[in-house]
């Protein structure tokens, strides 16, 4: 799921170079962080957040193999 995030947003972004995901394992979850750069943040969030939405139902839907909760958090 950490490739799939990764992937995704390397597609959308300007400055490909700037994206890093993090991954913290919990006991029911799994949190993905997702960095790029500043001015590429506009781009993973889209207009009214349709895009990081698709990101995030995207990974809910490959998650299901592993049976835990996955949750996309886009930081600065």
């Amino acid at each position: 799921m950490k490739d799939l995030v990764e992937h995704l947003a390397k597609a959308l972004v300007d400055r490909p170079e700037e994206v890093v995901v993090n991954k913290v394992d919990g006991e029911q979850s799994i949190v993905l962080e997702l960095k790029v750069a500043a001015d590429d943040m506009g781009k993973v969030i889209g207009k009214q957040g349709r895009i990081a939405k698709a990101i995030r139902t995207l990974v809910k839907a490959a998650a299901v193999k592993e049976g835990k909760k996955v949750v996309v958090e886009i930081i600065q």
